[in-house]
C-alpha cells in the first residue's frame, strides 16, 4: 500500500502515517526498508525537493504493532514534539486483541519492569529491583467476538514493551505475541496491537490535534466495531 494512502494528517510541520503491521519504523540491522525512509521519499516526490529531505521520528512503535506514527517535517517541530513526548503531553490510546477475558472489565495496572537486552524482552519484577522502572496503564473492555476480547489501553508511561508485558502478566497475552506467551503467531508476524488514537497540542499552531488510525483489515480486527 502506497504511503499516500496511509497519511492520517499532514501540514507544514507534521506528518502522521498509519503504520502497517510488521513494517519497521526506523532502519536497523535487518536492512529492511523503513517507514522513515518512505516518508522522506514521499516528501521529496510530492514537493519536488532537491537533495536530502528532513523528516524526524517523534516516537516509535514496535515492528509487529500497527497504527499511528508521527514524523516532524522541520527540526523545530521535532524538538518541540520530543519535549511533549518526554513530558507526557502526548497521549496514546491503543487497541489490543486478547484471547482471555481480563480479571476486571476495567483497571489500572502498575508494575515494575526490567528490560533484558539480550532477549529484547521486559519482565515484571518486585518494586525496588535494580534498574526496574514503574509502568502504568489503564485498560477497559470495549468489544467481544466469538473467540476474542478487544481492550482499549491508555499509556501513562512509555516503557519497553509495556502493554505487551503488563497484559501478559494478568493472563492476557496479545494475539500473535509469541514473545509474551501467546501460543500461536499471526500469519504476517504481527501482533494484534494497534496505536489507535493520539492527541497532543500542535507544536507551532498550539491547537489541539487528535488523530485516529483505521484498524488493520486482517482478521480478527473486522470482527469488532470500535465506538
Amino acid at each position: 500500500m502506497k504511503i499516500d494512502d496511509r497519511i492520517l494528517y499532514e501540514d507544514n510541520h507534521l506528518i502522521v502515517v498509519n503504520k502497517l503491521p510488521s513494517e519497521i519504523v526506523q532502519g536497523d540491522k535487518t536492512g529492511d526498508v523503513c517507514l522513515l525512509d518512505d516518508v522522506k521519499q514521499y516528501i521529496k516526490e510530492k514537493y519536488d525537493k532537491p537533495g536530502n529531505v528532513f523528516a524526524g521520528l517523534v516516537h516509535r512503535i514496535d515492528r509487529p504493532v500497527s497504527g499511528a506514527v508521527v514524523f516532524a517535517k522541520t527540526s523545530k517541530a521535532l524538538s518541540r514534539m520530543t519535549v511533549k513526548v518526554k513530558d507526557r503531553d502526548f497521549h496514546k490510546i491503543y487497541l489490543a486483541i486478547v484471547k482471555n477475558r481480563p480479571p476486571k472489565d476495567a483497571d489500572i495496572l502498575e508494575n515494575y519492569l526490567v528490560k533484558n537486552e539480550k532477549q529484547n524482552k521486559s519482565f515484571v519484577v518486585p518494586e525496588g529491583t535494580k534498574e526496574s522502572k514503574l509502568a502504568r496503564l489503564s485498560y477497559r473492555l470495549v468489544g467481544k467476538s466469538d473467540n476474542y476480547y478487544l481492550l482499549e489501553v491508555e499509556l501513562f508511561t512509555g516503557r519497553h514493551h509495556q502493554i505487551r508485558c503488563q497484559l501478559a502478566h494478568i493472563g492476557c497475552p496479545i494475539k500473535g505475541d509469541l514473545k509474551y506467551g501467546y501460543p500461536r503467531s499471526n500469519p504476517d508476524a504481527s501482533i494484534c496491537l494497534h496505536a489507535y488514537r493520539i492527541s497532543f497540542e500542535h507544536p507551532v499552531q498550539k491547537t489541539p490535534v487528535e488523530i485516529t488510525a483505521p484498524l488493520p483489515k486482517a482478521e480478527p480486527w473486522p470482527s469488532f466495531t470500535v465506538l
